[in-house]
């Protein structure tokens, strides 16, 4: 999300100031969508209970709508780039962190567009996320599938540390192992 913001902002020529605000706001957005999954996960809860939670915080109505377009069920349209990045990158980046954890590394280095289509091939993998919204999502926002694969994937890159996808190859072997 917040690399999505940061494309926009550049192709919009915005104000610095413009930017870093455009950036906090799809990042929170991006945070906040699925806060409510794990204790609503039903469609009859999740994000309706969500929303309702964050109104009464007081989050805005632009990133609580964000929120209820990203799931079809809800009835809510997308029609803002956000609401729109938010869709294209939700699942695909559940996918992506899938298939870095499969890797001998479990490292996002790994992972590239060609390897994340042929896992989509797979039906028995990771199977609760939607191909479909998958490609979708990246029609709905105006980028052929593959380059938005790579970008999400090249985005997750700048985080993998804080995502735990940096990988582990040689973490298992003691300092005293290691020759100098």
């Amino acid at each position: 999300m917040r690399a999505y913001a940061q494309k926009l902002a550049q192709e919009q020529e915005v104000s610095a100031e413009a930017a870093a605000e455009l950036e906090r706001k799809y990042s929170v957005t991006g945070l906040l969508h699925d806060f409510d999954y794990e204790r609503f996960p039903s469609p009859e809860q999740h994000p309706l209970v969500g929303n309702k939670i964050l109104e009464e915080l007081g989050y805005p109505e632009e990133i609580r709508r964000a929120i209820m377009s990203h799931a079809d069920y809800t009835g809510v349209q997308r029609q803002t780039h956000m609401e729109k990045a938010l869709f294209a990158c939700d699942e695909l980046a559940g996918f992506i962190t899938a298939t870095a954890l499969v890797k001998p590394s479990k490292s996002l280095a790994e992972v590239d567009a060609k390897s994340i289509r042929k896992k989509m091939k797979d039906k028995a993998f990771a199977r609760s996320i939607s191909r479909d919204d998958i490609v979708n999502g990246a029609a709905e926002l105006g980028v052929d599938l593959d380059q938005h694969i790579t970008f999400c994937i090249e985005a997750m890159k700048t985080i993998a540390q804080e995502l735990g996808l940096s990988g582990n190859v040689g973490s298992n072997v003691p300092n005293s192992a290691v020759v100098s």
